[in-house]
């Protein structure tokens, strides 16, 4: 099972390597062309704000603190786009829990465009950044960077180490997933069937520490879903539209890398993309499992965690302030297997905004401070009322 969480942990950071890639390169074609209308509209940003917390990973956020640190937002339009982002897990989100994942979007971008509604009338366009706080840049990016200026060829007859590196791992990355050794994971299924499959993947180890009288009873019992799972998988890819969305997104990804300027190649996808995030986003992911997996195999965590449904909630507001992606794959990973309900995970989306806040703490921490106090008080209450109502 250590094999197939680290395959889940694998096929989980190239999603959201390649997803990042394709953001990144729609980002720098079309960067420089909307600012002008914003400045004096409020509604404008705020719908604008919204959308760009939507965006799955940091940039959209990245891009409101921008526009928020040279006054194009006001403070409403950043707290709308803190709310409506759910950072780099929008990506394991969609890869692992997709209609669940849109709702949750849906949801949250509702809440962040009233929210941004509210204080918009209360705030106008007030900015709390102090005067000299204002030097966060924002650097137009030349779109030839990313136009071919070679064919694919002349690239692969050309080729650099960052390129061949990438088209590598990519290739390797589609040849598993069409094989079936990165297909429809024990663990990337929907969420109706995750209690019973995931419960097999982390109760098969830990059956084997009771007697032999009871460890034959649960042994028989998870053996047959195991095996039946692993001959599903094995002749090759699985036809649903989770593996398809994967082999479409590795595809677009594929023709990126092959076709982009070295350029934009080295300074994005291999400086940004490859250097600052896939050791993270890997080793959080991994890590996120194995504990699963592990605390499964000791205590009963479904039944702890029903018993405890407002310190989890507490918990996962709270670790949604921490400005950093990682920590909240947890939550993310405890509702695929049914133990935690959907308003804690909402709770926690509400709350964090993966690393996409680091740039307004480093340049304004009174309007990081201010935005986070408001994101604590709407995740606590949404997941109030999701508690109380049962959801």
């Amino acid at each position: 099972m250590i094999l197939e969480t680290f395959k889940h942990a694998v096929m989980i950071t190239a999603f959201v390597l390649a997803m990042m890639l394709i953001i990144e390169f729609i980002n720098v074609q079309t960067r420089g062309k909307w600012i002008t209308p914003l400045k004096n509209k409020g509604w404008l940003q705020i719908l604008f704000a919204a959308f760009l917390g939507a965006t799955p990973g940091c940039l959209g956020v990245y891009t409101a603190v921008s526009l928020y640190s040279h006054r194009i937002f006001g403070f409403a339009a950043l707290v709308t786009a803190l709310i409506a982002t759910s950072g780099d897990e929008a990506f394991i989100m969609l890869g692992t829990i997709p209609e669940q994942a849109l709702l949750l979007f849906a949801i949250i971008f509702g809440i962040s465009i009233v929210v941004g509604a509210i204080l918009y009338f209360i705030f106008k366009n007030k900015n709390f950044m102090k005067e000299n706080e204002d030097n966060l840049e924002i650097h137009d990016e030349h779109i030839e960077c990313v136009q071919p200026r070679k064919s694919i060829v002349q690239n692969l007859r050309e080729i650099s180490f960052q390129r061949a590196i990438l088209l590598v791992s990519i290739i390797l990355f589609l040849v598993g997933l069409l094989s079936g050794q990165f297909g429809h994971s024990h663990e990337i299924i929907p969420i109706s069937e995750v209690n019973t499959e995931v419960s097999d993947i982390f109760s098969h180890d830990h059956s084997h520490d009771h007697s032999h009288d009871h460890n034959h009873d649960h042994g028989h019992e998870s053996t047959p879903n195991l095996s039946h799972d692993h001959s599903s998988h094995s002749g090759g890819f699985h036809w649903d539209w989770i593996s398809g969305t994967y082999l479409f997104v590795s595809l677009i990804a594929l023709f990126i890398i092959a076709s982009v300027s070295d350029h934009f190649l080295e300074e994005h996808l291999w400086g940004h993309i490859i250097k600052k995030h896939f050791l993270k986003i890997f080793l959080w992911t991994l890590g996120a499992l194995l504990i699963i997996h592990f605390l499964n195999g000791y205590i009963n965590m479904e039944e702890w965690v029903k018993a405890n449904l407002i310190t989890i909630m507490l918990v996962a507001a709270l670790i949604g302030i921490i400005p950093q992606s990682g920590p909240h794959y947890i939550f993310i990973l405890l509702f695929m297997q049914g133990i935690i309900p959907f308003s804690i995970l909402l709770t926690n989306s509400i709350v964090q905004d993966g690393h996409g806040a680091i740039p307004l703490l480093a340049e304004s921490k009174r309007s990081f401070i201010y935005a986070k106090i408001i994101n604590l008080l709407i995740g606590l209450i949404v997941g109030a009322l999701g508690l109380y109502f049962g959801f």
